[in-house]
């Protein structure tokens, strides 16, 4: 069953997130229906990451939805697919189809479906589907994020609540470079948990939903940061840079302007206080 989209939360893009949340919901049954099956899996790029059937039909689904209710739109997908639409169009659909594709190669059930559209690179709406669970989180820019049981808004955490429960990504190939090491080993020594799900959205997921305190990123891939990002401001998160600046999700910036962290506003002068030390 789809998931009912509130008007309060669609802003002025009703339309393409009632769209955009069925393709993810439509993609996301398809992969839970296929979890457990013998797939093909193949290696994509030289860093060891994988790319399997489940990620091309789930992106072939997704952009076929799209482009037939916005055939002017361009589409960007993880995986190469989509459609070029006209090639002055100010909107810009992203697609990851399978956020945690090395999870799903080992059996992990942790990964999700990500949407985003940008217009003239700005996340304006951002959609989050997990099969798993059967959860789907969705935000419009200035409409707020809305989750399973309605509006998401951080709540405070609790006094006495301890180290903080932290998420972690990186960019595909930067496992042995000495900042990431450095940053990653920085937040260790500072929380109570430090979660690498190796399926960003699913980490931007829980922390707009404050099941999680921070999350912190270095180089992160594009595909996911727009949705992502933009669940976690309208739910109340806090992101800066990773020196402690402002910070944009915008689309088109090099790698090294992809670092970023976000968090709960009382813990946020923490978080940028391990980073900086870290450094």
């Amino acid at each position: 069953m789809a998931t009912p989209v509130e008007p309060a939360g669609a802003g002025g893009f009703a339309g393409e997130l009632r769209v955009a949340v069925r393709a993810a919901e439509e993609a996301g049954a398809l992969l839970r229906s296929r979890f457990l099956d013998t797939f093909r899996v193949e290696t994509k790029g030289g860093d060891g990451d994988v790319v399997t059937e489940l990620d091309l039909l789930a992106e072939e689904l997704i952009v076929r939805r799209l482009a037939e209710r916005f055939p002017a739109d361009r589409i960007r997908a993880e995986e190469g697919g989509g459609s070029a639409g006209r090639p002055d169009s100010r909107r810009t659909w992203l697609v990851d189809p399978l956020d945690g594709s090395n999870n799903v190669v080992v059996g992990l059930p942790a990964y999700v479906v990500g949407i985003a559209l940008c217009v003239d690179d700005e996340p304006v709406l951002g959609v989050v589907h997990d099969p798993v669970a059967g959860r789907t989180w969705r935000a419009v820019r200035g409409a707020g994020a809305y989750g399973p049981a309605g509006r998401l808004g951080v709540p405070a955490r609790p006094s006495g609540a301890g180290r903080p429960v932290l998420g972690w990504t990186q960019g595909h190939g930067l496992g042995g470079d000495p900042v990431a090491r450095a940053l990653k080993d920085g937040l260790e020594a500072g929380a109570r948990r430090v979660l690498q799900l190796w399926a960003p959205l699913l980490t931007w997921s829980l922390l707009a939903a404050g099941l999680i305190d921070g999350f912190v990123g270095y180089r992160a891939e594009e595909i996911d940061l727009p949705a992502g990002w933009l669940l976690a401001t309208e739910a109340g998160i806090e992101v800066r840079a990773l020196d402690g600046g402002p910070f944009s999700a915008r689309t088109g910036q090099p790698d090294t302007a992809r670092g970023y962290v976000a968090a709960r506003p009382a813990l946020l002068p923490y978080l940028l206080d391990l980073v900086a030390r870290a450094g």
